[in-house]
């Protein structure tokens, strides 16, 4: 029988990319806070009120679908900000149902959903919270239309609200596995996402001059991005914590200097003793413990990576034993205006103008049809659309067979039990499966479905398996039909988009190298903007180059182009290192190679541009 990996190699890339899952450890915590979302609910059906449960129980499930690994603060924006624009959309989408006439329209509703559609598209593109904004409220607004409870529009809107911040509450709240003890916001989070950079920093270590250094590069990589983004969050005990957070970050941003040295070291290649990874490790354990590293073992400063090794081990320690003075930053009002940039660009205007193709495409063909869950259709192609849920091949075959088999599931569920008991802990134990059924779509759908089916019934309308099937059927369809679909212009916006950011992040990052040797945080800073650039293109280019040939093909010649920035990225952060330990100017081999790789770029960058 064929290892998984060969199987891989002889299938096509979208049929491949279907099949393959997310692997990990089950979140237990997460998964207790989806089992206790459904207390609401359950609240709601002993009332004898279940109608007003089932706003609640859907904010509690797309929290649920948010609430992935990270800190607690960080989790305030990624859940907080999407239940927000959740409520809103409920509420407009009740306002609108009463003017179409009980959410009957071909032309109102569609238009209307067209329309936001496209500004809701659009913001998606600008990042994973904005892409969860977007869509809580494109369907919010559909449900609210189409829904029919006997709540009025503002009461829906604050049982969304309670739904998700019941969730939220239960993240902030909840401790940790493991943390116990010291209270429950006790940036737990913070701390393991700092620690398992320097964990990171260890690995790359380890295998230099390896075939895994590469590998170990791209993981160090994402550990900075996952700190950086779990630092990033409101600061919860504005007084209590603000000692511990400081500390937090120096210890975090003593890491630059760390990750710097061992990618130069990865660079040169060569053999570096088996020592080299306990200070870096024991840093780790530091940051954990919330306490001193203690000495540590210093590398022999043979050349320019061991010396910059051995100083940012120096000032590491230095910093681990020192309380630190320095408040987090804030974030510059710029990156506001980027984002604004962003939202317009060619890619937010192309995924924006195909999002409003398939809501107002979707709208018209289930209010042509009639039925009492035309609400459904508009809703499904909604989440088909999103590109960061996988290829779109990917994401319609598994819509179509997770939906086959929640429908299933929640026949045989209705035909064994009857009342709303059942309903509830059907519910209950969807929630609890949602963390671990994200890691592949055709499992998450499944489990929604189930979910979705439930909170159908206690919503007081009769069961629709059969219903549900159908109307993502036609979903399918029209995202598959509408994502193939010519618009003027070129296809690939998002790839090009994305790397056009990371080749301007690279040529930053390679000019303050040369022009500002002296300012070690900017340099640290365009690095990293440089690295996560680079990581964002590489995963827009592995989406579209898994979708089918004809989309596949408009972003040929991308991986040239990530693989020639990395190749420019990495030798900068070499000559960096030698710009440091050196009294002249760069060696001449490091200068002929930083040109060559200059002009290689350009030369890969000026294909897929044309």
């Amino acid at each position: 029988m064929p290892t998984p990996s060969l199987l891989a190699t002889r299938l096509p890339p979208w049929l491949a990319h279907a099949l393959r899952a997310q692997r990990g450890p089950v979140p237990w915590n997460a998964v207790l806070r989806g089992a206790l979302a459904a207390v609401p609910l359950l609240v709601a059906v002993l009332a004898e009120r279940p109608s007003a449960g089932v706003p609640a129980a859907l904010g509690a499930m797309l929290a649920g679908i948010n609430d992935r690994p990270g800190s607690r603060r960080s989790s305030v924006a990624r859940l907080g900000l999407p239940a927000v624009a959740g409520s809103a959309g409920l509420l407009l989408g009740t306002a609108l149902a009463a003017a179409a006439g009980g959410g009957r329209s071909l032309v109102v509703l569609p238009l209307v959903f067209g329309l936001l559609g496209l500004v809701a598209g659009a913001v998606s593109s600008t990042g994973p919270v904005a892409s969860a904004c977007g869509t809580q409220v494109l369907v919010a607004v559909v449900i609210g239309a189409g829904m029919p409870l006997p709540e009025p529009g503002p009461v829906r809107a604050l049982l969304f609200l309670a739904g998700a911040g019941w969730l939220l509450l239960l993240r902030l709240v909840l401790p940790s596995p493991g943390g116990l003890g010291r209270g429950p916001y006790r940036l737990d989070g913070e701390r393991e996402a700092v620690a398992a950079v320097y964990e990171a920093v260890a690995g790359l270590l380890r295998a230099v001059g390896g075939p895994g250094a590469r590998a170990g590069r791209a993981a160090l990589s994402a550990a900075l991005d996952q700190a950086q983004d779990a630092l990033a969050g409101p600061r919860l005990r504005r007084y209590a914590s603000s000692a511990a957070e400081r500390r937090l970050h120096a210890r975090y941003a003593a890491a630059f200097p760390l990750a710097e040295a061992a990618t130069a070291l990865a660079w040169a290649g060569g053999t570096l003793p088996d020592r080299i990874v306990e200070g870096p490790l024991r840093l780790a354990a530091a940051v954990r413990a919330d306490g001193p590293c203690g000495p540590l073992a210093a590398p022999a400063r043979t050349d320019a990576g061991l010396r910059a090794l051995d100083d940012a081990l120096l000032r590491a320690a230095a910093a681990f034993d020192r309380p630190a003075d320095t408040p987090p930053g804030r974030t510059d009002a710029r990156s506001y205006v980027s984002v604004l940039r962003r939202v317009w660009s060619a890619a937010g205007r192309e995924y924006g103008l195909r999002v409003a193709l398939c809501c107002a495409t979707s709208t018209v063909v289930a209010q042509w049809l009639h039925h009492d869950h035309w609400y459904w259709l508009p809703a499904t192609t909604v989440f088909l659309v999103k590109p960061d849920l996988g290829p779109l091949a990917s994401r319609v075959m598994c819509r179509a067979v997770g939906t086959a088999v929640g429908a299933a599931v929640f026949g045989a569920l209705a035909l064994l039990a009857s009342g709303h008991l059942p309903l509830v802990a059907a519910v209950a134990l969807c929630g609890a499966l949602l963390p671990v059924a994200t890691r592949h779509f055709a499992v998450q759908t499944a489990v929604v479905t189930v979910l979705v089916l439930s909170l159908v019934v206690l919503g007081g309308e009769p069961p629709a398996s059969w219903g549900r099937l159908v109307e993502s059927l036609l979903a399918c369809a029209t995202v598959l039909l509408v994502g193939h679909l010519p618009l003027p212009g070129r296809r690939g916006h998002a790839v090009r988009a994305a790397l056009d950011t990371a080749v301007g992040a690279a040529h930053r990052y390679v000019g303050h190298v040369l022009d500002a040797r002296e300012d070690h945080t900017g340099r640290a800073a365009l690095r990293r903007d440089a690295y996560r650039s680079l990581a964002a293109a590489r995963t827009a280019i592995d989406v579209s180059a898994a979708e089918l040939p004809p989309v596949a093909r408009h972003s040929a010649g991308s991986e040239s182009v990530a693989g020639a920035v990395e190749r420019l990225i990495d030798t900068t952060t070499a000559c960096a290192v030698q710009l440091d330990h050196r009294a002249a100017e760069l060696p001449s081999p490091h200068a002929e190679l930083l040109a060559t790789h200059l002009s290689e770029l350009d030369r890969a960058w000026a294909v897929p541009a044309r």
